[in-house]
């Protein structure tokens, strides 16, 4: 008896760990499908000064100091990342190494989040005006699978708050109006499927970009409920990719420029790759 028993568990148990591969596979499979179709197309269109001429002076040295004259302007970038993370301010930060697609259409961040016993796989993405959440255990048991109205408000902000690694989008050519606040203070206005989002850019005399800041939909209040949030970070370091200079190192969080400031997110960029 006590056999049977057991042989019956462990059947229940196998054919629960099959269906979680199978579930986990096809969400592995649907992700990639995203993935490529974010991918940008070689295009012969390069960056020249002349595209910059008519903005305000601060606003021409953040171009010249990002993207080469002569580049190809890109409209996707494939990044390696690695770094830490935590999952609010009490708690510790484990280690995090990811890869993502940013394109003019969405993103997708693919990332693995802690080690050993705890270790979260999953995705974080904006695309066809939808954006969705999926964390698992091991990539086998499901842990987040956030999806509504208030999630694709966020991932707008996020998407739009990362065009620093993709700066070719915030070109006036692409719809992005420009002001001047001061010498070293400058914003961006654009649209994201009809959500208007205004980013902040902080940068050197050299047009180095030091900080970014942007109001984001989020739930990081006292009660829990949606509202926008000041959400930003700031950039220690830059690397040079394929004739774009970008944040390669970074860190993130919300409530950014308040004394409630809570970071959340440390990257450094390893590899970027511009199409």
């Amino acid at each position: 008896m006590f056999t049977k028993v057991f042989l019956t568990i462990a059947a229940l148990v196998a054919i629960a760990f099959i269906i979680l591969v199978i579930i986990g596979v096809k969400n592995e499979q649907e992700v990639n499908r995203i993935w490529r179709s974010l991918e940008g197309l070689p295009t012969e269109n390069r960056f020249t000064k002349d595209m910059v001429a008519g903005l305000p002076a601060p606003v021409q040295r953040y171009f010249l100091h990002s993207i080469a004259p002569g580049t190809p302007l890109a409209s996707s970038v494939s990044l390696e990342m690695s770094g830490s993370f935590r999952m609010a301010q009490d708690k510790p930060w484990i280690p995090m190494q990811a890869t993502e697609i940013l394109s003019t259409k969405g993103f997708v961040w693919k990332a693995r989040i802690g080690s050993g016993l705890f270790q979260m796989i999953g995705s974080d993405r904006y695309t066809n005006k939808s954006g969705r959440m999926r964390f698992s255990l091991w990539g086998l048991i499901p842990l987040v699978n956030a999806h509504s109205p208030d999630i694709t408000r966020s991932s707008i902000g996020r998407f739009a708050g990362e065009f620093f690694w993709l700066p070719s989008v915030l070109l006036p050519q692409c719809g992005v109006s420009w002001k001047v606040i001061d010498e070293k203070t400058i914003q961006a206005s654009l649209k994201v499927d009809d959500e208007p989002v205004t980013l902040t850019l902080f940068i050197d005399a050299n047009g180095k970009l030091l900080k970014l800041s942007l109001p984001r939909w989020g739930d990081q209040t006292e009660d829990g409920s949606y509202t926008y949030i000041p959400f930003g970070g700031e950039y220690q370091e830059e690397k040079t990719f394929g004739g774009f200079t970008i944040p390669s190192q970074m860190s993130a969080g919300w409530w950014f420029g308040t004394e409630r400031y809570s970071e959340f997110f440390r990257a450094t960029i390893e590899q970027a790759e511009f199409r």
